[in-house]
């Protein structure tokens, strides 16, 4: 980018400088290549357009220098390679005309480029005709002219233009293997291709383009074996090539890779080179693995659209993965264009492939919600008699969804009578829809009796099993309890049988139940012995919590936090009824709630909870001076909502808000008007209700805590400085709280930098707070723990330095030993290699904690201590409360089995 304002700045000081003309078309043909490496083809066409301009200017100055004619010829070459079918046409162009009106006005647009490129390179080796590159420039554009424009195939033994112009190439230089492979590339013979790739490879056997494409040759051949070897010496001479990873991909049968292999090297291909074909074949590979609604994928499918808009295959595979993606519109009109691809530009419409297509648009239609099409669709393949399981499946569906339900059980029926006589995968879907379809439109019985009527054999399969157990959930009776217990000895897969334990515990839940309640115990009974068998399932941990959380023994809240499994990497996707974020918090609030119902208790009453020592009454006085300080309008507002005499529907919500605005602190409403838009998710609404909050203000700090964390939440300011300004303004007034305050904001600020994964802010902001709120041992314990995490991350003793500091001060300031310092102090010293202050911690941390309480880590850390001292390196015997490593390994494992670090060191012990 800077070359190109330098070039555009000389050309406005000197408009007809030749050598800023040929500079700034280069730079520009240059970007355009990267643009077009990394798909963007639109933006690179429109760059090489300014260029062509400029090369032309170029040329018409000096038309003498042949260099300005390559140039040219280069620009116009990369202009046919990148100029993309527009992506609007889509939509727009469905019916069979308009739409091969548009891939011809494309296939034109190529073409004129192509063979202006052609051009500019005869002109230009009219001026140089000692120069043999030149050839192969004029080879390569007539051979890329030739593909855009339909033409009869010629007689073999005639010579190509591109064939003649390699061989006028080589007749200049002809020890140049790059000619020798350029000619086995762009001949049509078979036998001269492979001589030229092997006489280049005579010239330098470390060629790896040709033995790449000698590879592609034998592959074309039928020789696979052949093939695979050309392709791996390819790859060990260049691993950057992209062909060589594309065959491995294609030659997986042979080679003996799984569907996910051979996913990675193409997808590998693709992203050394983003080739169209590289990319529909990566879509293929998509179909039998688990990545076709990837964004890989649909980036690489979309790219090719672009450039391949001729294929019904690339309009076919663009459904199925907008299908994967729930777009069902998308898909309807990439389905439709495949079948005027097919139609238009296929030569000899193959009936199989169009059949396809119309069974994937009448698939679409039904998923869409667009039934009455769908049938259509249905009945054009019965009318040419391609009626098969998938049609009769989506025929009786739609069917089912025009509230047709005598043709479809009609339907239903000729599915059922063809089932015998079809594949294994075809039978089980075929039995499984039956099943379905049947409890849908006859009820539970009658979809009972008739599973009782099919043969035994036609349960022998994992996916039947699903839908039998759910059907025998539902079933007070237990009819199916003998299909059942057969059927389920057929899933082998850990996946599967995890999901069997958690439908067989909808089952318990259900038939051990009264009419008002579930029966939850028993749920939470199966589920501990299902945990016995599979400790590390997040599912089936989550869904206990959850249980857990939902009985009426107050004992069993403390459970449900330690049992659910918490992933922090991934905060967006979660499986099973809630996530484990919901149940944790969930469960650590009702635990505390219940801990400590009255305000008369001095100390926590939940034996579960962390002790605070006696350093509870002065945190309880600070809390009662701090609330005795505040304005009575902090509570006045929530109590007119909530309080038990004035009971609020979410109707009249609006309303009340309405009349309390005109009575109760205006910004606090507004804040309150925001908490019940945020329910509906109405970002408009809230939105404007942030700017009459920021309009109105506040003198109470926690209004502007308050919009701090909402303009977070949201991503509402565009000024990140007015908020702290308005809160810094906000405590002018105060001189004894004024450091706790401003300490409390940048708190906040640190906290929700650790939200968006930003440690480095974070920690600059629990600094300033530790500063201001000094003593603050919790502040301090956040702000080590942050900068452990920094060193982690970056490798830098430094934060390691920090990090002690403030747990130091922490420690100190805490007036009862606090769980998890004494820990983190201990590892941070190890870090340094100050092992007797390693160990002084962990003693420290031991006894903070009750001993029914001890976590995992801390049983960890004394086993690396233990295995110190039996090795030597410790002589303290300080600690002698431990009788060997593997016991502490043993009770850490136990605490925690889900940690596969202990597993590691407990092989090592063995």
């Amino acid at each position: 980018m800077k070359g190109i304002e330098h070039f555009q700045q000389t050309l406005e000081i000197s408009p007809h400088n030749v050598s800023a003309l040929y500079g700034l078309a280069s730079a520009l043909l240059g970007l355009a290549k990267e643009c077009a490496n990394l798909g963007a083809f639109r933006w690179g066409a429109s760059l090489l357009e300014e260029a062509c301009d400029v090369a032309v200017r170029g040329t018409s100055l000096a038309g003498n220098f042949s260099c300005s004619w390559k140039l040219h010829g280069d620009i116009q070459l990369m202009y046919a390679r990148c100029y993309p079918w527009a992506e609007e046409a889509g939509p727009r162009h469905s019916d069979e005309i308009s739409f091969k009106s548009s891939i011809n006005t494309w296939k034109s647009t190529c073409h004129i480029a192509a063979r202006n490129a052609s051009r500019s390179y005869q002109r230009a080796l009219h001026l140089s005709p000692w120069l043999a590159t030149l050839y192969a420039d004029v080879a390569v554009a007539s051979d890329l002219c030739s593909s855009f424009k339909e033409s009869p195939k010629t007689d073999l033994n005639v010579w190509s233009v591109a064939e003649k112009m390699c061989l006028g190439g080589l007749l200049l230089e002809g020890y140049n293997d790059e000619f020798w492979v350029a000619l086995g590339c762009l001949s049509d013979h078979t036998a001269l291709k492979q001589h030229a790739l092997i006489r280049g490879l005579q010239l330098d056997v470390s060629l790896a383009v040709a033995w790449a494409y000698l590879g592609k040759l034998y592959r074309r051949e039928g020789k696979k074996q052949l093939a695979q070897q050309a392709f791996d010496r390819a790859r060990s001479i260049d691993p950057s090539l992209a062909l060589p990873w594309a065959g491995m991909a294609a030659d997986a049968d042979a080679r003996k890779l799984d569907q996910n292999e051979a996913y990675e090297c193409c997808l590998r291909a693709t992203q050394i080179f983003p080739l169209a074909e590289f990319q529909v074949g990566l879509a293929k590979l998509a179909m039998h693995s688990s990545y076709l609604s990837s964004s890989e994928v649909f980036g690489a499918i979309q790219q090719s659209l672009q450039r391949v808009p001729h294929y019904p295959e690339s309009h076919n595979l663009n459904g199925l993965v907008c299908e994967s993606r729930s777009d069902y519109q998308g898909a309807i009109t990439s389905y439709r264009l495949a079948r005027c691809a097919l139609i238009s530009f296929a030569g000899e419409s193959s009936e199989s492939y169009l059949r396809d297509i119309s069974i994937n648009l009448a698939r679409s239609l039904c998923m869409g919600g667009n039934a009455s099409d769908a049938v259509e669709e249905c009945e054009y393949l019965r009318q040419k008699g391609q009626l098969d399981s998938e049609v009769l499946q989506i025929y009786a569906l739609c069917l089912l969804q025009l509230g047709k339900n005598d043709m479809a059980l009609s339907t239903m029926r000729s599915l059922a009578s063809s089932i015998l006589s079809l594949e294994e995968s075809l039978a089980v879907a075929s039995i499984s829809f039956i099943c379905r379809l049947l409890y849908h439109i006859s009820g539970q019985e009658s979809a009972i009796t008739s599973i009782l009527k099919m043969p035994k054999e036609f349960f022998h399969s994992s996916k039947i099993s699903f839908v039998v157990t759910a059907i025998h959930v539902l079933d007070p009776k237990d009819e199916l309890e003998p299909i059942v217990s057969r059927s389920r000895s057929f899933i082998t897969c850990r996946e599967d049988i995890i999901r069997m334990h958690i439908l067989i515990t909808f089952g318990k839940l259900l038939k051990h139940g009264s009419n008002d309640s579930l029966g939850i115990q028993k749920g939470v009974d199966h589920l501990r012995k299902a945990l016995h068998m599979y400790p590390n399932s997040s599912e089936l941990r989550n869904l206990l919590s959850y249980l857990l959380l939902s009985t009426k023994e107050w004992r069993d809240l403390y459970l449900a936090t330690r049992c659910s499994f918490l992933d922090l990497s991934d905060k967006q996707k979660y499986k099973g009824i809630k996530s484990a974020f919901e149940i944790l918090g969930a469960g650590t609030v009702a635990c505390y709630a219940i801990g400590s119902p009255k305000e008369k208790f001095p100390f926590p009453t939940c034996r579960h909870q962390h002790r605070s020592g006696s350093g509870a009454i002065q945190l309880l006085q600070k809390r009662r001076v701090r609330r005795d300080l505040l304005h009575s309008y902090y509570s006045v507002l929530p109590r007119l909502i909530f309080n038990k005499e004035i009971t609020v529907n979410a109707s009249d919500m609006l309303e009340v808000l309405q009349v309390l605005l005109l009575i109760i602190a205006l910004s606090f409403s507004h804040i309150c008007y925001y908490a019940v838009h945020a329910t509906e998710d109405d970002i408009i609404s809230i939105s404007k209700e942030y700017r009459q909050c920021l309009e109105l203000g506040t003198d109470f700090h926690i209004g502007w805590i308050s919009l701090k964390f909402i303009e977070s939440r949201y991503r509402l300011g565009d000024d990140s400085t007015m908020l702290p300004l308005c809160f810094e303004n906000c405590c002018k007034d105060i001189k004894l709280s004024w450091n706790m305050w401003m300490g409390l904001f940048n708190m906040v600020q640190g906290l929700i930098a650790i939200w968006f994964g930003d440690f480095v802010v974070a920690e600059e902001s629990f600094t300033q707070a530790s500063s201001l709120a000094d003593g603050e041992s919790c502040v301090l314990l956040c702000h080590g723990a942050i900068c452990m995490e920094l060193a982690r991350q970056k490798r830098e003793s430094q934060y390691i330095s920090r990090a002690i500091r403030s747990l130091m001060k922490a420690k100190s300031a805490a007036p009862d030993p606090l769980p998890i310092i004494s820990l983190l102090l201990a590892q941070a010293e190890a870090s340094l290699g100050s092992k007797a202050k390693w160990e002084v911690n962990l003693q420290n941390e031991w006894f903070s904690w009750p001993p029914e309480m001890r976590p995992a880590e801390l049983l960890f850390q004394m086993h690396l201590l233990s295995r110190q001292r039996k090795d030597g390196s410790m002589s303290s015997p300080s600690l002698d409360y431990a009788d060997s490593s593997l016991g502490w390994i043993l009770r850490a494992i136990h605490t925690n089995p889900s940690c596969s670090r202990y597993w590691k060191f407990l092989l090592k012990d063995m």
